[in-house]
């Protein structure tokens, strides 16, 4: 079996883990959680988020430690749950991710040319696709670029919402709360924070795995959480939930308040580059976890394949570029938000049931059982407390699938 070459260390996986998250979150679903959660409750639905996603990263951790090679939650479920639970992890990470990277392509479309998002949002998928085929080092080097140009435009962001229109009582309060919207924005937020199981969907091309994954994907987590729970506040206090929860580009809104229309097109440039980035290491993580399908033939057998000189999983990386591409032309950016949450959650329900299956670790501080509880039932909790249209459209997809895998085992044996 080719095996793919270990060339990240913790800076680039640290990178790799804000690439995929920074962008997907205030450009994408900060608008649908304020409208599900109100003011104070959005910067609540992060907390929540936030600490679901942390729970799952070190269950995550510590799977991908054990088990460093690509395919992140299917290997792991496979391993310690068996067949059919990784199947069920692996074929909801690839359909949910796969419904990422079309609301990613959209949104790029939609911030650089809105009158033909459709076509440019093709374009750069193509453009992506073609930079991961380089390899994964190439992969890391340009999502260190556009991380460093994200975080350059939200800081001004921050810096121009806090210095202009910016008022505390647009906040709200508690009382204007309820725990279901809560939950629901919660559910639509776990969309942005996922992107740190890419750093252990990676795990085989990690340099010293059982150091470099549990120090690079916690780091990351923690640096956005800080990120987005600041500009969740700065828009609140610019714009005030009503208009947050109607806006389809919240940041150059926020700067446009501040009266600095010029600005607001550095941010729309500033947005495309940060979801450019997100959907580059998408397309990379979606990619590995289809090659390690393919390799125990969940998937096509022809998938599994490992170019030999970029030890990149070339023919998988362009299926799912494929795929993205038939998906850009039908799809809507907004139901696949939801329908992509459904799917993920799942994933890690899996991952944290996984994990649980380790036992204690006396090495670590942290109680990673009682983390690994919590995580599954956060999980599960969001789940089905996200739009209905999500929750059956996610689960129906899920049922197709296991029931396929588990008629072609039975027919195989």
């Amino acid at each position: 079996m080719a095996r793919l070459a270990r060339r990240l260390g913790v800076a680039d996986a640290v990178v790799i883990g804000l690439g995929s998250m920074l962008g997907a979150g205030v450009f994408v679903a900060f608008a649908p959680a304020a409208a599900a959660a109100g003011g104070p409750g959005l910067l609540l639905a992060i907390a929540v988020a936030g600490f679901v996603a942390y729970c799952n990263a070190t269950s995550s951790a510590r799977l991908a430690a054990r088990y460093p090679e690509s395919g992140g939650t299917y290997v792991y479920g496979r391993e310690r749950l068996g067949d059919l639970a990784g199947f069920a992890a692996g074929w909801g990470f690839v359909v949910g991710k796969t419904a990422s990277c079309a609301a990613m392509a959209l949104t790029i479309g939609a911030y650089v040319w809105p009158a033909h998002a459709r076509p440019v949002a093709v374009a750069a998928v193509v453009a992506l696709t073609a930079v991961n085929l380089l390899g994964v080092h190439r992969t890391a080097r340009a999502t260190r670029w556009l991380v460093a140009i994200t975080l350059a435009v939200l800081a001004g962001v921050a810096a121009v919402g806090l210095a202009g229109p910016f008022e505390p009582a647009r906040l709200g309060g508690l009382a204007d709360t309820a725990p279901h919207g809560v939950l629901t924005a919660a559910g639509l937020l776990f969309f942005a924070f996922a992107g740190y199981a890419r750093i252990a969907t990676l795990g085989e091309e990690v340099r010293d795995p059982e150091r470099t994954i549990p120090r690079a994907v916690p780091l990351a987590l923690g640096l956005v959480i800080a990120v987005y729970a600041v500009l969740a506040v700065v828009a609140l206090g610019a714009l005030g939930p009503d208009r947050l929860a109607g806006s389809t580009a919240p940041l150059a809104d926020v700067v446009s308040a501040a009266g600095h229309p010029a600005f607001a097109g550095v941010v729309r440039a500033g947005a495309a580059v940060a979801v450019t980035g997100v959907l580059l290491s998408l397309i990379a993580g979606v990619g590995r976890t289809t090659l390690a399908m393919a390799r125990r033939r969940d998937l096509p057998g022809v998938l599994d394949a490992v170019h030999p000189h970029r030890k990149v999983p070339h023919r998988a990386e362009l299926a799912v570029a494929a795929v993205v591409v038939v998906l850009v032309a039908l799809g809507d950016l907004r139901d696949a938000i939801g329908f992509s949450s459904c799917t993920v959650l799942v994933y890690y329900a899996i991952a944290n049931a996984s994990a649980l299956t380790l036992g204690p670790d006396p090495s670590r501080r942290l109680p990673v059982r009682l983390l690994a509880v919590l995580g599954l039932l956060g999980c599960v909790v969001l789940a089905v407390t996200l739009p209905l249209t999500s929750v059956l459209a996610g689960f129906a997809v899920l049922a197709v699938g296991v029931a396929g895998h588990a008629l072609r085992r039975r027919v195989r044996g």
